[in-house]
């Protein structure tokens, strides 16, 4: 609202410092404090503490402009506090005012979050009602940036047999959808929140594209979901598909963090088969677990190997690893997973280890390196960077 089109009354508020405002002070211009920043705060706050009497007089007001304060910057966040703190009856009226209006609030960058706010408060049938009228246009609300969070609050809000007809447009689209920088968090809402009958066929579906979602930016979360939340037997159809490619994969910049919740979620006996695969020497007599050791990514996935095996597999590991430590010494990626191992090796060796001693044959052994073994030593000292630098390190 530009400065000659306020009224004096807003004007007066908005330079007034010490006048303390109540709502009645602003009857009859609710709607212009609505529009305006500083006057839609002000209603905001005063909403939460307000009495019904002066909630039924702000509502009044509102109610026939409605729809314009939907999608308005500031008038957005008084007619989402209406749904937090009015009465049912404004509540089930003011959502009334969206109905053959839904799909382009959805769509709308601040309309959208009234209608969020409004399928967390409104009752069941006028949930469905509101969200029918999506229907034919799901697959676009999933795919636009502000309709995928409408979609995603009815997948997590509205009772299953409303939003039949959500699950339905996902038949088909799963890889598709999987691989979309939206459609992959709506895909997780919708395996978190959904009956095993509706969500049955499109893990179906998603495990005939396991190998290419893993390696996809996004499709590869869609995968860690399943590993961090599915039941027993989705997670090991994942494994199933990582076994024989740990190596490569974890080389990966996206597959790499699928292998690792593999290690993290998946059963013992996974995690044994894992391991075993990583101690397996390849045909030129290489170990991966040594190549995995130089990998900017793979290293990670060894790194949560060591933090999660049990501890006949975690001494199997580090003696492994033991003979690589002073060599990693001479590579960034080194210096964590030194630290890692070196805190492991005292207990694996009931504190008898002489790191000095270690250090001296390491430097020994060190001299005939070969440039394999530099290199894997290289790998290894990437391995310990904090979670969080771990994932912005792969995010892009």
């Amino acid at each position: 609202m530009t400065l000659n089109m306020r009224s004096p009354l807003l004007e007066e508020f908005r330079n007034s410092k010490n006048k303390k405002y109540e709502l009645k002070d602003i009857e009859g211009h609710i709607v212009e404090f609505s529009g305006d920043q500083h006057g839609s705060r002000f209603i905001q706050q005063k909403l939460e503490t307000a009495n019904s009497d002066e909630k039924q007089m702000v509502f009044e007001e509102v109610l026939p402009n409605a729809l314009q304060l939907m999608t308005d910057v500031f008038g957005n966040y008084v007619l989402q506090k209406f749904f937090e703190h009015g009465n049912q009856m404004q509540k089930t009226i003011l959502a009334k005012q969206m109905e053959g209006h839904v799909l382009s609030l959805s769509l709308q960058m601040y309309g959208c979050r009234v209608v969020q706010k409004a399928l967390e408060h409104v009752l069941t049938e006028q949930q469905a009602t509101l969200v029918k009228e999506l229907d034919g246009c799901v697959l676009k609300c999933i795919k636009d940036q502000n309709g995928n969070h409408v979609i995603q609050k009815a997948i997590e809000r509205v009772p299953a047999q409303h939003i039949q007809f959500i699950i339905d447009a996902f038949h088909g689209q799963v890889y598709n959808l999987a691989t979309h920088p939206y459609g992959c968090r709506v895909i997780q809402r919708m395996f978190e929140h959904c009956t095993e009958d509706q969500t049955g066929p499109l893990l179906d579906e998603l495990h005939r594209c396991t190998g290419q979602l893993v390696q996809d930016q996004y499709g590869n979360y869609v995968i860690q979901h399943i590993l961090e939340r599915g039941r027993a037997e989705d997670k090991s159809l994942v494994i199933d598909k990582i076994r024989g490619q740990v190596l490569q994969l974890s080389k990966h910049k996206f597959a790499s963090n699928v292998v690792e919740k593999c290690v993290d979620y998946g059963s013992k006996r996974d995690r044994q088969l894992l391991i075993e695969e990583v101690l397996q020497p390849r045909p030129d007599g290489t170990l991966p677990l040594v190549t995995m050791m130089k990998d900017q990514y793979a290293n990670y996935v060894i790194q949560k190997m060591l933090d999660v095996v049990d501890d006949d597999q975690r001494e199997l590991l580090v003696n492994k690893i033991k003979p690589h430590l002073q060599s990693l010494k001479k590579y960034t990626y080194g210096k964590h997973l030194i630290q890692k191992v070196e805190k492991l090796l005292p207990l694996i060796n009931n504190g008898q280890l002489d790191l000095n001693e270690e250090a001296h044959l390491e430097d020994h052994t060190d001299m005939n390196a070969t440039a394999e073994d530099m290199m894997q030593l290289h790998h290894h000292q990437h391995h310990t960077i904090t979670s969080d630098n771990f994932m912005d390190g792969r995010l892009n």
